[in-house]
């Protein structure tokens, strides 16, 4: 059994798909085929039901492909020590972010970062907070930037800043008679929310304390992936919405006059930085949390005054 073999069957239950899978780890799918074949002779054991497409593995199989990525994971940090030890931040870092914090968080410290740490390499992807915890378990990624607590044992987590929410709308005059708004005041039937799987639809939801909607009787029921679409759906008096304080960033003089803050204490979501915990890469990671914290305004690092909403 070598590490290779271990690799192999890996990419095999990820793609389900011999050829696919020896692709994706640049070798001939012959060669791929005998090295799990004599792995399988040697563990007296049928890793994958090749009869079935796509190819799935074996009871057995699935036991092992764990356990293996347990082996592999551990293994690749034999080099993140020797970096660690040797006190040089270098590596490559794989970084996984939720899709309501990328667009305006990415662009305040990614350039300075990199520029600083010219030695790190940066993979960054888009994705939900369960697939974020995910892909920590199973090694497919090294950090999280994502709205927190998770209350997630395995996971290891680090406070970033506190991002405030504020009032959207530009079709009813509650942002205009009001220097400061209460959740209660929002209407239900006219906020505007991201689709189901968004951490920030949740937090929105336990913010005004909301009940599922009857859609029958709404004109409009639109949900969104999107921020930069919720806002121009308000832009178009279609409802309101609530938007995280990172985002009105690039709002114009007139989107300005269209927000409203709520009564202290203000609702803030918390942002941190997450990490499986036999994680090893320490100093890229607090690299990458004082980049973080240098971009973000003062103001977001204070907790004072303000009320985390919960994720669930």
């Amino acid at each position: 059994m070598n590490i290779q073999q271990l690799e192999y069957i890996l990419a095999v239950d990820k793609h389900r798909h011999f050829l696919k899978a020896s692709e994706s780890c640049y070798i001939t799918q012959a060669t791929l085929s005998a090295m799990i074949k004599k792995l399988e002779e040697e563990l007296n054991v049928i890793l994958f039901d090749r009869s079935k497409q796509p190819v799935q593995p074996t009871d057995i199989g699935k036991k092992i492909i764990e356990q293996a990525k347990v082996a592999l994971r551990e293994i690749y940090r034999i080099q993140d020590i020797i970096h660690e030890d040797s006190g040089e931040i270098k590596g490559e870092l794989r970084v996984g972010i939720i899709p309501s914090l990328a667009p305006y968080l990415l662009p305040l410290f990614l350039k300075s970062f990199l520029d600083t740490y010219p030695n790190v390499s940066l993979t960054i992807n888009e994705y939900t907070t369960n697939e974020i915890q995910e892909k920590l378990k199973e090694g497919h990624i090294d950090v999280g930037l994502l709205a927190v607590p998770l209350l997630d044992k395995d996971l290891l987590e680090e406070t970033l800043f506190y991002e405030e929410f504020l009032y959207y709308s530009d079709c009813d005059t509650l942002y205009k008679s009001k220097k400061y708004i209460l959740p209660k005041d929002v209407n239900p039937n006219k906020l505007l929310l991201l689709e189901e799987g968004h951490c920030l639809r949740n937090q929105i939801i336990n913010l005004c304390e909301l009940r599922i909607k009857d859609t029958s009787s709404l004109n409009l029921n639109y949900q969104s992936g999107s921020i930069e679409t919720l806002k121009r759906m308000v832009d178009l008096r279609m409802g309101c919405t609530i938007l995280p304080e990172l985002t009105i960033t690039t709002l114009n003089e007139e989107q300005k006059r269209k927000l409203n803050r709520f009564e202290k204490p203000r609702p803030v979501r918390e942002i941190g930085l997450v990490t499986y915990r036999h994680f090893v890469k320490t100093k890229i990671i607090q690299a990458l949390k004082k980049s973080i914290l240098q971009s973000v305004p003062d103001t977001m690092l204070d907790k004072d005054f303000k009320e985390i909403i919960n994720l669930k």
